[in-house]
């Protein structure tokens, strides 16, 4: 099941950006993403109230609220910092640059999680790494 979440998220971000492109034509960038931040916090709230999860909110903890809280932030700036790039530059570069945080994600992931690094992850971490080069260049 989360290969199909995982393709759908995908397929959502493909999507995202290409929508996004358009919608930041002459639109200054952090205004398209404070509109996109309220779209996607209505998104988010509407799906927590209609399945009832709200009430689960008293029982996160502390740690959990401080590290949220920071995803947020970190959140926040990857969308200022990625509209203005999508604002300046061609989708067809900008995407890839931003997907290459797949490769910062499993050097964390290995750094900070402590999560083993396989050959298979190693060698697709590489190509991804390769192949961003090639599109930008």
């Amino acid at each position: 099941m989360w290969v199909i979440n995982a393709l759908l998220s995908a397929l959502f971000a493909a999507l995202t950006s290409i929508l996004a492109k358009i919608g930041v034509e002459n639109v200054n960038s952090n205004l398209a993403t404070a509109i996109r931040t309220v779209i996607v916090l209505l998104m988010a709230w509407g799906i927590l109230f209609s399945t009832g999860k709200q009430r689960e909110i008293a029982a996160i903890g502390q740690k959990n609220w401080i590290f949220l809280i920071l995803s947020g932030i970190a959140t926040g700036l990857s969308w200022l910092f990625y509209y203005r790039a999508l604002q300046l530059g061609e989708a067809s570069k900008v995407v890839p640059i931003d997907k290459f945080s797949v490769v910062i994600s499993i050097i964390l992931a290995f750094a900070v999680l402590h999560e083993q690094i396989d050959v298979k992850t190693a060698v697709g971490g590489a190509l991804i790494t390769a192949g961003t080069f090639v599109l930008i260049l």
